[in-house]
């Protein structure tokens, strides 16, 4: 059995669901299909989520958009306007949800909406296979992967969803069957969401869960680049990988695997092939247990929109396990995601992900123990493998503000 996962990118046409069935149709044998929501859904479902929870009547508006949006695409893959039952369920659902009470908890009511992109996609994409003759069962995977209710980055209970998806996905009556990324269900059967661009994750754990023989995710580009092309040009294609270098690009913020994704297929020796969904028959990359010394290239990785704060107690004293732990307490308070630590005898600084609704309440808090100096809107560039001409190239009439090297690895706070 074969996991594969596409992204929203590759089924964001009525072109691309098309072109997803000549690619399934390439691999015989069972497989799970995991789907994202489809182009940029997710970003708009966002927008509902905040406007519905800040009471906007604008949110209509953005509805309405999405529900075009996928009434265009059934629209051009049925050859005519068709209205889906199953479809007009999702967003009567939607509706009612937008209609009622909410909670006075955002990220609960962030996951209870934007799960709503996976369910509409695959739907849509189910429905068509089986009307061109792909036989398929749509499995709503909130059933099968159990999670706690950290709403917005939920942890899978691995223990129940290994007994779950194994009664879901037997293969007795389909070769196929098609799911959600991104999204789980708790206990108590409310919608969680397993962490942005969660998919990759999904599949992973489902690979994981299956016993698959290997997962393939369908991207836009060829495989893993050495850099992200939307920021640097002559990128160069990494053919192989092994687990642990995936696992260190992952989490130094690069873009094309999800950090949490590597784990459990490392876990059962799973590889990972990452290909071009429009260049199906290219080799791509793949991810694996990889026994010889892989000759790397520079890689360069960047991470936009990062916060700098750097901390020096009030009374002179040094920076001490207690105090480290109380601003790290602080931290996971408000669910922030440190990217880069530098500690001095006085001092501490942190790089990390800028949150959506800034950092005042983060600094008035830290006010009360440490002076606190920060900037906003700075570049975190770790580049593995490094060179003099890399780091020159990447710095070059740049302000710096932090800059660690270790063997392998340099990491840069830019502005």
């Amino acid at each position: 059995m074969k996991v594969f996962k596409f992204g929203g990118a590759s089924v964001s046409s009525a072109d691309g669901i098309r072109n997803s069935i000549n690619i399934l149709r390439m691999y015989p044998g069972n497989k799970v299909l995991v789907i994202s929501a489809m182009g940029k859904i997710t970003n708009a479902l966002e927008i509902v989520a905040r406007k519905y929870f800040n009471q906007d009547p604008d949110v209509w508006t953005i509805f309405q958009e999405i529900k075009a949006f996928h009434d265009g695409i059934v629209a051009e893959l049925w050859g005519e306007v068709t209205e889906l039952p199953e479809l007009e369920r999702l967003f009567t659902q939607l509706s009612n949800r937008i209609k009622g009470e909410r909670s006075m908890n955002f990220d609960y009511e962030y996951d209870q909406i934007v799960a709503f992109g996976e369910l509409f996609s695959t739907q849509i994409i189910s429905l068509y296979f089986n009307k061109t003759g792909l036989k398929n069962r749509w499995v709503d995977v909130r059933n099968c992967l159990k999670t706690d209710d950290q709403f917005r980055e939920a942890n899978i209970n691995w223990e129940l969803s290994v007994r779950l998806a194994k009664r879901m996905f037997t293969f007795e009556t389909e070769d196929l069957y098609i799911t959600q990324g991104f999204i789980g269900g708790t206990l108590t059967n409310q919608t969680t969401t397993l962490g942005r661009e969660g998919s990759d994750y999904t599949a992973a754990i489902l690979a994981n869960l299956l016993d698959a023989k290997e997962v393939s995710i369908w991207k836009n580009v060829p495989g893993i680049l050495n850099a992200d092309p939307d920021f640097f040009s002559n990128t160069i294609k990494l053919d192989e990988l092994s687990y642990k270098e995936a696992i260190e690009l992952s989490y130094s913020g690069a873009k094309v695997i999800h950090p949490k994704t590597i784990k459990p297929l490392q876990n059962k020796n799973i590889p990972l092939f990452v290909k071009s969904f429009l260049e199906p028959e290219k080799s791509g990359t793949i991810i694996h247990a990889v026994e010889h010394a892989l000759e790397l290239v520079p890689v360069i990785i960047m991470k936009k929109n990062m916060a700098l704060i750097t901390l020096t107690p009030n009374d002179f004293s040094f920076i001490s396990i207690n105090s480290v732990s109380e601003v790290f307490s602080l931290f996971a308070k408000y669910r922030l995601k440190v990217g880069l630590i530098q500690q001095s005898a006085l001092d501490l600084s942190l790089a990390f992900d800028e949150p959506e609704q800034g950092i005042d309440i983060l600094i008035s808090q830290l006010q009360q123990r440490f002076e606190v100096k920060y900037n906003t809107d700075l570049d975190l560039v770790t580049i593995r493998y490094y060179t003099p001409e890399t780091i020159n190239q990447i710095t070059n009439g740049r302000q710096i503000y932090v800059e660690q090297k270790s063997r392998r690895t340099a990491r840069m706070l830019l502005k």
